[in-house]
């Protein structure tokens, strides 16, 4: 691994701003001065292919209609239908959705996934609305997006606000529009009308697999490891009962409620019941009260930040003090922390990696869909693991080579893989 000083110039400088879009684009011309990569096709290739804007009337449960503005992001198709998920959040803004659609072009090349990479949202607190609002909301949403999405251009999957049943109302508003059902046209359905055994926990079993290759990399047991996970929805609740069964130690988890913490150890099943119980992780009886803050400064050896991008900073890497930050949501690190925690010693398992198991499943689900045979739990599990460990073996062989942190060492094989697929199909007209 490099440190500071021994970076060329051109790859000290850090963005300014911790915009995410500004970060993704730093993270890749990385990769693209590393690799050499023409100015003309660097352009091409850092900045979005499509963008679509939509503003649409919403019918509150009232009678009364709430105006919505939503985004459909395609960064790329050069190596297929474009893939991504849909995001509900009231602070989510398009530079955001771009990064998130870049990120997820090179996180499909890096698992070697036929896809390119897309990201949907809709600027809306999903929490202060009714079931059926939300569901009116997806319908039009879906209906707005019908332009660029399909099986063979574009499928949806679930983010942060969205969930399976966002999922089946797109895929039935869209079979309603063809007069036949199109199970391929999202992933991370129900299984009873399409989706995948294995979907709703790959992201953080994938997660799981990476951490675990990583960890004996480095030396790091995991039995008995401390853990702390930044988000417990989906993902973070699922990383912390699948690292708990390889014996780690969840000692803090948080979530928009707030975070607890117990040195002693957490149960996330009686986590996960007390939030199913009360809506929130607050007032959890065998846990003490922190600071979303405070969280990511614990002394632990596995920080996990599962919620939000831009989590770890300029501002708080410096106390940072965990040995393995496994990056379970998307662009929760920014370069300048990047930089900090790389000179701390500290070992970052990039987000297109160690988060690359959600899509790796949703491609299953797509095959699945697409051939209308379906594979047992068992089956996905072997496949995603075998294709995880591939390419964590792949970064950590670059990252050697080439003498680059493991984020670098993502990058240059992802950038290189949709770069390579430019060059060989060539620039129309």
């Amino acid at each position: 691994m490099v440190t500071t000083t021994d970076r060329p110039a051109q790859l000290n400088a850090s963005p300014v701003t911790e915009d995410a879009f500004t970060t993704a684009q730093f993270q890749f011309d990385r990769a693209a001065a590393l690799l050499g990569l023409p100015d003309g096709l660097r352009q091409l290739l850092r900045m979005p292919q499509r963008e679509l804007a939509v503003n649409f009337p919403v019918r509150r449960d009232d009678g009364g209609l709430m105006m919505l503005k939503g985004y459909r992001v395609q960064h790329s198709l050069m190596r297929g239908p474009a893939k991504g998920g849909i995001r509900y959040h009231p602070d989510v803004t398009l530079n955001e959705v771009r990064a998130l659609a870049m990120w997820m072009t090179w996180k499909c090349a890096l698992a070697s996934l036929p896809y390119g990479g897309a990201k949907g949202a809709v600027i809306v607190d999903p929490k202060q609305l009714s079931s059926d609002e939300i569901e009116r909301l997806t319908r039009r949403y879906a209906t707005e997006i019908s332009l660029l999405i399909g099986p063979e251009r574009d499928i949806p999957a679930p983010d942060v606000g969205t969930n399976a049943q966002v999922m089946a109302w797109i895929m039935d508003t869209i079979s309603m529009h063809q007069g036949y059902t199109v199970p391929a046209i999202v992933t991370g359905k129900p299984t009873n009308i399409g989706g995948s055994e294995g979907r709703q926990e790959a992201t953080a079993r994938g997660l799981s697999y990476v951490l675990e290759r990583v960890a004996s990399q480095i030396q790091l047991d995991l039995c008995g490891a401390r853990v702390a996970i930044q988000g417990f929805g989906s993902v973070g609740a699922s990383a912390a009962r699948l690292l708990a069964e390889q014996g780690a130690r969840i000692i803090a988890v948080s979530d928009s409620s707030g975070a607890l913490y117990n040195p002693a150890g957490l149960s996330p099943q009686h986590l996960v019941q007390h939030k199913l119980t009360t809506g929130a992780l607050a007032g959890f009886a065998a846990a003490d009260a922190l600071t979303q803050a405070e969280l990511l400064e614990l002394d632990c050896e596995i920080l996990v930040p599962a919620a939000l991008s831009g989590a770890i900073t300029a501002r708080n890497a410096p106390r940072i003090r965990a040995r393995i930050v496994a990056e379970a949501a998307n662009g929760p690190t920014t370069p300048l922390a990047d930089a900090i925690l790389a000179d701390q010693g500290c070992t970052v398992l990039p987000d297109i990696l160690a988060g690359v198991g959600g899509v790796i499943v949703s491609y299953f689900e797509w095959v699945q869909g697409l051939q209308e045979y379906f594979w047992a739990e068992n089956e996905v599990n072997a496949q995603l693991r075998r294709m995880i460990l591939r390419a964590t073996e792949h970064v950590l062989e670059v990252a050697a080579v080439r003498r680059v942190d493991l984020r670098t060492a993502a990058y240059i094989i992802g950038v290189e893989r949709v770069a390579d697929a430019v060059t060989t199909r060539g620039i129309y007209p």
